[in-house]
Formats: structure tokens, C-alpha cells, sequence
């Protein structure tokens, strides 16, 4: 786990700010709950919401549509991950109330989008153990681990230090096997060849690239998405990126702002790919991307 070191800068010299925990958990919760989507990349629902045994954190939904259950943590605490799954449980075995909860704060639409198949955890806490990171590598559930540490009083960082989906080996299996036996009038043979390569890179980003298999998209996420995928047309793939398109020069047929228009999948700059030459110039758009994520 890396310690992160922050310092100020003025008048050309550094000053070293220490870093350390909220004052209270509390006061952690109520901060990520009222910044949730900007933090987390998630919608907040509810907050200390009662189930059977106990209470959750936080309940939410992410970019993809998948329940989110948030438990914090002030210090480091070796319970918080047994707790999350328990309610992770519970939320599994009470889908038809968490998306009448859905449908209460965000509208019919969004309860009827509930992608069951990844249900996610994020543990929000001090710190964790190596053996924290190598217990939720041993679960077949999507779990994150986010260390927060407060500098100063207005400086508060987040760092991803565990991140696993469930069903990504399982989701790279199933996409080798669909390309090999999908019929040649869905998608042609050189355009589920570019999707793979496209998959390898987006995937090879980094440590902790999660893939999450939406209906109409594939979506790459580190704690929040950072691209996604369409299915194949016939000439062109389309990626979206979570980047702002301003920030870069558009290239007509290859780049387009989509900010404002309504698609497929999270992002704003589109990127559209018809060759593996195309895959390779848009490799610096998927790293800054990823970097923002």
C-alpha cells in the first residue's frame, strides 16, 4: 500500500501536510453520501437504512445500473469487509424492495434497468491489511477497497487500494466463446477481432480494471467508469470516454463530442474505431481516461 505524501508549494518551497483520519466516522459517511456521485461515481438512495440485523451505510446506484452497498470505516477495521457482504447478501435476497427504493428516488425507468449481475461493495475506511487485499481477491463478488485520508482541512483523497469483479474471468470466457461461435450476419469477423484488441488494451491499463457486461454497452471501470463499449456495427466500433472533449483536438470520423446527446454506455467524447490503426491512435485517449477515472 502506498503512502501518499502531500505538500504545499509557495514561494518556490514545499511544505509538508500531514495527513490523517476524519474527526468521525460520521462525519466521513455524511461527506461521501453528499458527494457520492462525484466520489464514487454512484447515485446516492439511502443512508443508514434498516435491514434484518443490522443497518447499511449507504445505499446506491452506480453508472452501469448495479446496486452499491457502502460501508465506512474511520481507522482500519478488519470487520468492514464481513459486514458489507452480509448486506450485500441481505440486498440479493430483497431485490424487490431495494428497486421499489429505486423507484421511489430516481423513477420507474431506473428500477426497471437494475443490472443484478454485479451488485458491488465499497469498503470507505483508513486502511487496510494485506490480508483485507487478499481476502476480497478470494470472493466471487465485486468488492472495492478505498482508503481515505484527510490532509489539512479541506484536502481529502481516496485511493483505490483493492479492486475485483466477481464475474471478470468468467466475463472473458464467455466473450472468447461468443466471438468464435457468434453467425457472420451479427458481427463480421474483423470487427469482433478489433472489439478484442480494443478489450486487451482497455484492460491491460492497469492493476484493478474491472469490466462490467451491460445490455447495450461493456463497460471498463476502476472505482467509477472510464470507457465503454458498444457492441459492433458493421463498419465501426464506438467507445466513450470519460474525459472532457474540449481537452482535445476532434478529428472528424474519429473523435465527436457527445456531450448533450443521448447514448449507449457513460462518457462524453466519442471515439470511433474501423482498424487496429485506429485502436493504436486512440490509445493516449484511453490512458487519459483511465487516468481520471
Amino acid at each position: 500500500m502506498t503512502d501518499l505524501k502531500v505538500f504545499h508549494i509557495a514561494g518556490g518551497r514545499a511544505r509538508k501536510i500531514n495527513g490523517g483520519h476524519v474527526p468521525l466516522e460520521r462525519h466521513l459517511q455524511s461527506l461521501v453520501e453528499q458527494n457520492m456521485e462525484t466520489m464514487l461515481g454512484v447515485r446516492f438512495l439511502a443512508s443508514e437504512y434498516c435491514v434484518d440485523g443490522g443497518r447499511i451505510d449507504s445505499l446506491g446506484l452506480d453508472e452501469n445500473n448495479a446496486p452499491v452497498v457502502v460501508e465506512y470505516k474511520r481507522g482500519t477495521d478488519a470487520g468492514v469487509i464481513n459486514q458489507g457482504l452480509f448486506y450485500l447478501a441481505w440486498l440479493m435476497d430483497h431485490r424487490a424492495e431495494f428497486e421499489h427504493l429505486v423507484r421511489d428516488r430516481l423513477g420507474v425507468t431506473a428500477a426497471s434497468q437494475v443490472l443484478w449481475s454485479g451488485p458491488r461493495l465499497i469498503c470507505v475506511a483508513g486502511g487496510f491489511t494485506r490480508y483485507d487485499v487478499h481476502a476480497v481477491r478470494e470472493h466471487r463478488r465485486s468488492i472495492d477497497l478505498v482508503r481515505h485520508q484527510l490532509f489539512g482541512n479541506d484536502l481529502l483523497g481516496l485511493e483505490t487500494v483493492a479492486s475485483v469483479n466477481g464475474g471478470m474471468q468468467v466475463a472473458r470466457r464467455v466473450r472468447r466463446q461468443s466471438v468464435a461461435q457468434a453467425p457472420a450476419d451479427v458481427q463480421s469477423a474483423a470487427m469482433a477481432e478489433l472489439a478484442g484488441a480494443v478489450d486487451e488494451v482497455l484492460l491491460g491499463l492497469g492493476d484493478g480494471v474491472n469490466r462490467v457486461d451491460h445490455k447495450t454497452y461493456r463497460a471498463y471501470q476502476r472505482l467509477r467508469n472510464f470507457a465503454c463499449l458498444c457492441p459492433p456495427q458493421r463498419s465501426k466500433l464506438l467507445v466513450y470516454l470519460k474525459v472532457d472533449p474540449k481537452d482535445f483536438d476532434l478529428v472528424p470520423g474519429f473523435t465527436r463530442d457527445v456531450s448533450g446527446l443521448g447514448h449507449h454506455g457513460t462518457g462524453d467524447l466519442e471515439v470511433q474505431l474501423r482498424t487496429p490503426r485506429d485502436v493504436e491512435r486512440a490509445q493516449d485517449l484511453f490512458r487519459a481516461s483511465y487516468a481520471a477515472a
